[in-house]
């Protein structure tokens, strides 16, 4: 149904004029200097491309890894750009930048566009996009198990209201070996079980990380046989250390839920897959554990209904996002009606995701049109009942969706 003319150009004024927290990104402030990436080549290349100009031309890998990003980006621009017309999404994506920053389309002169770039700190960059994309703070990723974001923030995060921390975790979770021999080099007394010492050490270790950064969130990108396990490595570091140092500072765990890492590893970054999940394990969280908070969004799109279903009856889940893979706009709209649906504004409809500070400007100026569009429907489904909504109850609703879900649900 076509929502009634005078609501579907209000819907989308207010959706764009409602500021977003953006509540997964990989972002950081400049104080972790080149960690922050951003910038035209690094836009161009970008994972998603290196991996669809592999697709579009007769590339080696080594050849490829060997060149400078700016070749890097030469290439993917000559390939991807110039000889075939840009139709894939991350392209777009590229062009709606370039568009929203003010520059020349019709020239094609990625030389230019460069100027462009070479002409802004970091600082006053960071104010264009976040003022371009009407955002008013983004969630950072930060993991202790790098050595370089670990090395930027092991004397605190430098206050910047704008960009908020989030604790990642996924060696935990995911390599108990590696993530073993890094904590015992850091001085905590664990073994290669996770035994009552062990598993009190490696809370000790999130609970100094969290006086360190003050996250918002325990995150972790979890493989598609993500369990509720109590007698695997991954079970017993779930249900003794994250779980319990989750609920002692009233802070949610997010599982993402879906990735097979690196199934090609010559393309990297791009070589990582998705797989279908197990829902069982979500709902068996939340059912088991009532007092911890989940923030889950899952990778393949064959998991949506279900990921909708179950967080109808836990109200300690709370579904996030269009994750990754399905950040593309006939996945978006899909599941954005399927989730209004079945879940009414009770869920954060997206989030970036982005890598590369530019990406916040093209992601959301795609998600918020078909976000706003998809309301708008919703709204003249409601109207066709006799139900009227007002300006002021659309404004409640968007400031809930882009801000006040995720707030309420973290506890700030």
């Amino acid at each position: 149904m076509n929502a009634p003319q005078d609501l579907r150009p209000l819907v989308h004024r207010v959706v764009g004029e409602t500021p977003i927290l953006d509540v997964h990104t990989h972002l950081f402030t400049p104080q972790f200097a080149d960690l922050l990436l951003w910038g035209i080549d690094e836009l161009i290349a970008y994972h998603y491309l290196v991996a669809e100009v592999f697709q579009a031309a007769p590339l080696k890998y080594d050849e490829f890894w060997a060149m400078p990003k700016t070749e890097q980006a030469d290439l993917i621009w000559k390939q991807l750009f110039l000889e075939r017309s840009p139709l894939s999404e991350a392209c777009r994506g590229v062009l709606t930048c370039l568009q929203a920053f003010g520059l020349d389309l019709s020239s094609r002169n990625l030389d230019g566009y460069r100027e462009y770039f070479a002409s802004k700190s970091v600082e006053e960059h960071i104010d264009t996009v976040f003022e371009t994309a009407n955002l008013s703070a983004v969630v950072m990723t930060n993991n202790p198990f790098d050595p370089d974001e670990r090395l930027a923030c092991e004397g605190g995060l430098e206050p910047d209201s704008r960009f908020l921390p989030s604790l990642r975790i996924d060696p935990l979770t995911m390599d108990w070996d590696g993530a073993r021999e890094k904590l015992a080099g850091w001085g905590y007394d664990v073994g290669p079980e996770i035994d009552r010492r062990t598993a009190a050490e490696v809370r000790r270790f999130l609970s100094d990380w969290i006086a360190r950064i003050k996250p918002l969130y325990l995150a972790a990108s979890l493989a598609p046989d993500y369990a509720c396990e109590t007698e695997t490595p991954r079970g017993r570091m779930v249900d003794r250390c994250i779980l319990p140092i989750c609920r002692q500072y009233d802070i949610p765990f997010a599982n993402m839920i879906g990735v097979k890492k690196l199934v090609n590893p010559k393309l990297r970054l791009a070589g990582d897959s998705v797989g279908k999940g197990d829902i069982k394990a979500v709902e068996q969280y939340c059912s088991r554990y009532p007092d911890n908070r989940f923030l889950v969004t899952m990778l393949s799109r064959e998991n949506q209904h279900e990921l909708c279903v179950a967080s109808r009856k836990f109200p300690n889940l709370m579904v996030f996002g269009c994750w990754w893979f399905l950040n593309d706009p006939s996945i978006i709209e899909e599941l954005t009606r399927e989730r209004f649906e079945l879940l009414g504004l009770s869920v954060i409809p997206q989030h970036s995701d982005a890598r590369v500070l530019d990406q916040l400007v093209y992601k959301w100026a795609h998600s918020r049109r078909i976000i706003a569009d998809v309301l708008a429907d919703k709204y003249a489904d409601v109207c066709s009942t006799g139900w009227k909504a007002t300006e002021d109850e659309i404004r409640r609703d968007a400031r809930l969706l882009f801000s006040g879900n995720f707030e309420r649900f973290v506890g700030k």
